[in-house]
């Protein structure tokens, strides 16, 4: 294994009597390196969209490997997705909302507040058939100015759903600890949560490390009864972003390479792209040669690569079958 080369070739972990997405032996690359890459985001034309959070803008890899500066500031932006109209979304962590940038150029804000009160830190997002926007509400680091809170006073890390401009709804309050990477299936009936409770001795010893999954009704409400564990990473780094296939495989990345005392110690799940069936059934694990794995996505003309965004490199792997977007849809 190169770890310092353009290209690294990978033996994969898998289930050998279950279904895996990745060659036995595939080809890992090299697609670029910034400061800090998170939520990568694939545009038919060909440019991959990825955060550089440490340095506060949003980047755009075209396809001849050129890196530009899409957008600075961008609010420490983390997730990015495209919506139906293949207009660039993004989770602005730093300015506690979610922002919409137009084809001119203009930013929309879509949420920033929840009852008058301002979001922690919108994490991920999602977006299913009917174009309504999912996005995660965590706070890592600092809690001193959190005002998403519950009569009782409790914190609220939550997810909420955007129906339209003005139109926000939380659909999950304290079921999950700490709502990370999100997923909507194709076909608007589960919801996938990350909960990931990992930045520090205070908050992350002790707090879920776990892929949730839970049932949706027809109005993008949530069956809170339905919660069921997929997996639990136990005291490992939990799961971050995630994505989705179109056999409906989940595509979560996770772990660390090495140790991060006191949060996470045991090393039993290295850093990598862990693969599950929709029913939580451990695939496959791709494991990634960087600290620390934060996001993925699929893309390229036939939605068979997978971008992985790991510390401060941009990779790209080949898979067997494409990935679903919600735009554009490939068939």
């Amino acid at each position: 294994m190169k770890f310092n080369g353009f290209l690294t070739t990978l033996l994969f972990v898998c289930a050998p009597s279950l279904d895996a997405q990745i060659s036995d032996v595939a080809q890992l690359k090299l697609e670029g390196a910034v400061a800090f890459t998170e939520g990568p985001a694939w545009h038919p034309s060909g440019d991959v969209y990825f955060t550089d959070i440490a340095n506060n803008r949003i980047m755009r890899r075209d396809p001849s490997g050129v890196m530009h500066v899409f957008r600075t500031p961008s609010g420490r932006a983390n997730g990015l997705l495209f919506d139906h109209e293949g207009n660039l979304m993004a989770c602005e962590g730093g300015n506690r909302r979610v922002t919409r940038t137009e084809k001119d150029g203009v930013i929309t804000v879509l949420a920033s507040h929840y009852q008058g009160k301002r979001f922690n830190s919108p994490n991920d997002l999602a977006v299913d058939s009917q174009g309504r926007i999912y996005f995660s509400d965590p706070r890592y680091g600092n809690r001193d100015d959190v005002e998403q809170r519950d009569e009782q006073g409790r914190e609220i890390e939550g997810v909420y759903r955007i129906d339209g401009p003005g139109k926000i709804s939380r659909i999950i309050t304290h079921e999950v600890h700490r709502p990370n990477g999100i997923l909507v299936s194709a076909d608007d009936k589960f919801l996938f949560v990350a909960d990931n409770v990992n930045d520090g001795p205070a908050q992350g010893l002790g707090g879920n490390r776990k892929l949730w999954r839970f049932t949706l009704r027809a109005d993008g409400s949530v069956v809170s009864s339905s919660r069921k564990l997929l997996f639990d990473w136990g005291s490992d780094r939990g799961p971050d972003g995630m994505a989705l296939d179109s056999k409906g495989r989940i595509f979560a990345t996770a772990g660390f390479n090495f140790p991060k005392p006191p949060v996470e110690t045991n090393l039993k799940y290295r850093a990598g792209v862990y693969v599950f069936s929709p029913e939580g059934k451990l695939l496959q694990n791709i494991p990634v040669p960087a600290d620390m794995i934060t996001n993925c996505a699929f893309g390229g003309a036939d939605l068979r690569t997978l971008y992985v965004t790991a510390g401060h490199k941009l990779w790209s792997i080949p898979v067997k079958d494409p990935g679903y977007l919600a735009w554009p849809l490939i068939p």
